[in-house]
């Protein structure tokens, strides 16, 4: 239950995103309905699957001015991939109606749930009274009597996996051997399960390091744990003898070296699944290279390119491709070449990051130091502006297993911590939701969820304003750029905190954060921890670091 429907929505939205399953939302009529758009319209960007349930006044009602009644049918247009309507409940309603009623739920989950997962809308017209009554037409049917139609029709829904035929392995075979310069890119929403270990072991297999999103799944994971619970170990053994560790093919220093020339030759092939990434400059160098195989593998068959440059689309599994093609590899011997040039590039970003981020105490700084205090097999939601960015650019990956999530299908910067507390809702695991200031202003309603979910902390990373515009040609612009752009509000969130009964702790500097994080995984409760920062100055921080980062490259 909560008040806010807006906030509701994404709440559903991020217990979809940790299950993997539909989540259904139920709402009266009017802007009620309305209220679930914004996250309706994520969903659909990011194939999250919901169910919208949604009351309506009868079909007599509508246009008539009628109290609480807007045109609902199809409200949602193509943000959602099946909208009905359904009939008015009748009490002799014949048995093709109730076969309906249960047809229509079978396909309405099966539909949001399916191949590619989304959003799904059925609109419930109800006449008065809507509460049971004791006798009289609006009898309500007995449980016995219900029972015993359900029992007459049943509906069973299957559906299988999409595997690579023989003539795609053997030209993926092919080109894989035959061009030993490659590139894997994982970008957000790439599937679970065995495919960050099955990805991982292509990689070893290939040669060809492995660029992954932080919100790809394959990033942040225990790569040895899961490769021997997943079967991997075998592939691990072989593919040891003749490419470095899995460490040396995982590359996520990319946001910050490719901001200049990296000096490698340019690949041949780059193998790419997930939505695009979320690095600036990672987009822009695959945009401008000029390989002669661009491959997408996407189950769902939902197109991620907005540079216009893929060559190859694979509507396949796939974890099933990954595992089938490390098989036919067996013998494949890498060109150790290629991993040297980029690891040494990685290695040589991390060396000057992780010296600087030490030194320098900033919001990016703070992402990094999270991400060493967080527990194993925890859950981070980070919002979307600048979080995601310090995450992408400071968070380097390692060997411990974190479930990143983020609203990254349109971006918005609503309901973040709802997204967040509907995750934490969902799995039980310890939740740490990262947003900035602006976010959570757009979110403050969704606090009075926080004591359904003891296990989520929220981070307000508050620098008074959208401090990604400091990145922007418009910064150097005044007076429209403060005004306009940076929107600074002059608040802090202690009173909010002390609204919702939430736990508060500030922190000003890195041994107040760290000690607040600490306290925050020890104790876990309804806690809100603020992180005051500095946005012209992080800035200046940010630029400093990526100037040294090219200078020690060349």
């Amino acid at each position: 239950m909560h008040i806010d429907e807006r906030g509701a929505g994404f709440y559903a939205l991020g217990m979809a995103l940790a299950s993997n399953k539909p989540v259904a939302l139920v709402c009266t009529s009017g802007t009620a309905v309305a209220n679930y758009f914004p996250a309706i319209v994520e969903a659909q960007m990011s194939q999250v699957p919901l169910l919208i349930l949604t009351g309506d006044r009868p079909h007599e009602l509508r246009h008539s001015g009628a109290n609480q009644t807007i045109d609902q049918v199809k409200i949602f247009g193509d943000q959602v991939l099946w909208s009905v309507d359904m009939p008015i409940p009748q009490a002799d309603a014949p048995e093709v109606a109730l076969r309906h009623v249960q047809t229509t739920a079978v396909r309405a989950t099966t539909t949001a749930n399916g191949i590619r997962k989304g959003p799904v809308h059925v609109n419930f017209p109800f006449r008065k009274p809507l509460e049971p009554e004791a006798s009289g037409k609006w009898q309500v049917a007995s449980k016995e009597q219900f029972t015993v139609h359900h029992s007459q029709f049943t509906i069973n829904y299957s559906s299988g996996t999409l595997l690579p035929t023989d003539e795609q392995l053997d030209w993926l075979t092919a080109v894989l051997t035959q061009h030993p310069r490659g590139l894997i890119v994982c970008g957000p929403r790439c599937p679970g399960g065995e495919f960050p270990a099955a990805v991982t072991t292509l990689a070893r297999q290939t040669g060809y390091p492995l660029l992954a999103d932080p919100l790809s799944g394959v990033r942040f994971f225990n790569r040895r744990e899961r490769g021997e619970r997943r079967g991997f170990e075998k592939e691990e053994k072989k593919s040891a003898k003749s490419a470095k560790s899995v460490d040396d093919l995982s590359v996520s220093g990319y946001e910050t070296f490719l901001q200049s020339d990296p000096g490698w030759p340019e690949p041949e092939v780059i193998v790419r699944f997930g939505q695009v990434p979320t690095s600036k400059w990672l987009n822009t160098y695959l945009d401008k290279i000029t390989p002669a195989i661009r491959l997408h593998i996407r189950e769902n068959g939902v197109w991620a390119d907005d540079s216009q440059r893929t060559t190859h689309f694979w509507q396949l599994n796939e974890t099933a491709v990954c595992q089938t093609i490390t098989v036919r590899l067996n013998n494949h011997q890498p060109n150790p070449t290629w991993q040297q040039i980029i690891h040494a590039t990685e290695q040589v970003t991390w060396d000057v990051l992780e010296a600087q981020l030490s030194q320098y105490w900033f919001d990016g700084a703070a992402i990094a130091t999270l991400l060493t205090m967080l527990p194993e097999d925890a859950n981070l939601l980070i919002g979307n502006s600048l979080p995601v960015r310090h995450l992408d650019q400071y968070g380097r990956s390692q060997a411990k297993t974190l479930h990143i999530f983020g609203n990254r299908g349109a971006s918005g910067i609503d309901g973040n911590i709802a997204t967040g507390l509907g995750v934490a809702a969902a799995t039980g695991r310890p939740t740490f939701i990262v947003v900035g200031d602006v976010t959570a202003l757009h979110d403050l309603n969704s606090l009075l969820l926080a004591h359904q979910t003891p296990n989520a902390t929220l981070i307000v990373i508050n620098n008074n304003g959208g401090g990604i515009f400091r990145r922007l040609p418009i910064s150097q612009h005044e007076p429209p750029f403060t005004d306009r752009f940076l929107t600074p509000h002059g608040r802090t969130f202690e009173h909010a905190a002390a609204m919702f009964a939430l736990d508060y702790i500030r922190a000003e500097n890195r041994a107040q954060f760290e000690q607040a994080v600490e306290t925050a995984v020890t104790y876990p409760a309804p806690r809100l921890i603020e992180l005051i920062t500095d946005g012209d100055q992080d800035e200046q921080i940010r630029r400093e670091l990526n100037q040294q980062v090219s200078r020690a490259i060349t």
